[in-house]
């Protein structure tokens, strides 16, 4: 009985490490944060866990990777299990993660002590997403090499830098056995080293911000973290693993034959987080896509939390009642001009047939066919909804994802042989 009460103890005072000793109530509630940060923590456990288990059958070459994994999964106890839990809880893991940015954003959690936890959060997105392109190769079937060659050859469009960086990348001038050995070394040693590091001070961060924000900060009732919030993390973290094991017990983590670099499936296609790119890059000039666009989302998502904002509205989902409409008016805007504009690339209008430069012709008109309708519809917003700045804001913000969602979804479902449009 005594070595029990040990045991709880130290499991209470580990739990009581992540958390401060008590929280304020309306913290609990799960509209507030959906569990995401949690989830996210578990999934890279139980990746964890899994890739452990797949690393001891693993071979890190072109002959033998394939065989590996066909292996595992024929030979060992509950082999295609395993390898199912780790790919779907790596996919997931790519959304939740962007849902907790959305969460995060949408409640005006990125404001004054905060700011420091958006810019680190927004690096542990960046991580997650390498470290899923990293394990996206280990199969070395044909879905993974031209995935993997696809966004390897979009790196090349970088100007100046992009071809040796892609080079480095890869080892070589095309995907390959250092590729692969790279990938498995980012993917199983470093990158892990790196997303526990960053992943420690992110929590810190949090902590040292009093934990979550809530809506209303005169609401000053604490409860004790243990049991009121762990009993909510055990249940959560309970119904998390039963749903990923059932859902990895009826769908299998795709497997094509294995990679014939002489062959290339038509199309061949980025991985889907990456879709949008790939996308953006059929339609405008290269240097809109990979450097221009970046550059400008960095130092825009930089510059949001500089922005002073009432601290009353710290913690308040979507700023204002306006707010609300706002980003309904921004998903319709955002959704119509992306695909109208797919449409008109796609079907009418083709500049590049005529003696314009190529620059002008898919970079400079395409992305002015974007900014004008969008800077005439923050015109709007600013002039008959009375929108200020914050409002905005959350408008642009709410435009980027939105397009680059549309452009995903166009890319995955609706991108045939040759990259054409089908229906």
């Amino acid at each position: 009985m005594e070595n029990n009460k040990i045991n709880r103890s130290v499991i209470v005072n580990f739990l009581l490490h992540l958390h401060p000793h008590a929280v304020n109530k309306q913290a609990l509630k799960f509209s507030r944060t959906f569990g995401l940060g949690g989830i996210n923590a578990l999934l890279f456990v139980i990746l964890a866990f899994t890739g452990i288990l797949m690393r001891f059958s693993y071979v890190p070459t072109p002959d033998g990777a394939y065989n590996s994994i066909v292996s595992f999964q024929n030979n060992s106890l509950l082999g295609t299990l395993i390898r199912n839990i780790h790919h779907w809880s790596a996919m997931l893991m790519v959304v939740t993660s962007f849902l907790h940015l959305l969460r995060v954003f949408y409640s005006q959690s990125i404001f004054y002590r905060r700011k420091k936890t958006w810019y680190f959060g927004l690096i542990l997105f960046v991580i997650v997403l390498v470290f899923n392109f990293t394990g996206y190769l280990l199969p070395w079937d044909q879905l993974s090499y031209w995935a993997v060659t696809i966004m390897t050859n979009i790196v090349e469009y970088l100007p100046f830098i992009g071809e040796g960086f892609a080079n480095m990348i890869r080892g070589g001038e095309t995907v390959n056995e250092n590729t692969l050995l790279n990938f498995y070394t980012f993917h199983t040693a470093l990158l892990p080293l790196l997303i526990v590091a960053f992943m420690m001070l992110h929590f810190w961060l949090i902590r040292k911000a009093r934990g979550v924000t809530v809506a209303n900060n005169n609401e000053q009732e604490m409860v004790h973290v243990y049991p009121e919030l762990v009993s909510r993390e055990i249940i959560a973290a309970l119904s998390l693993t039963a749903f990923i094991t059932l859902f990895a017990i009826f769908f299998d983590a795709p497997l094509l034959e294995k990679a014939n670099p002489m062959v290339s499936p038509n199309p061949s296609k980025a991985p889907w987080y990456f879709m949008g790119i790939q996308e953006l890059l059929i339609h405008v000039h290269p240097f809109i896509a990979t450097v221009v666009v970046p550059l400008a989302l960095i130092i825009f998502f930089v510059y949001i939390p500089k922005i002073k904002i009432d601290t009353e509205k710290v913690g308040t989902w979507f700023y204002s009642s306006k707010g609300k409409s706002i980003i309904v008016l921004s998903v319709v805007f955002s959704a119509f001009i992306t695909l109208l504009l797919i449409f008109i690339f796609e079907y009418w209008l083709h500049l590049n047939q005529f003696e314009i430069p190529l620059f002008i012709s898919t970079g400079i008109i395409p992305l002015f066919m974007f900014l004008l309708p969008f800077f005439g519809f923050l015109f709007y917003l600013k002039t008959s909804k009375k929108a200020d700045k914050v409002e905005l804001v959350i408008s642009i913000t709410t435009t980027i994802f939105t397009s680059y969602i549309v452009m995903s979804f166009v890319g995955i479902w609706f991108r045939g042989e040759g990259m054409h449009l089908i229906f």
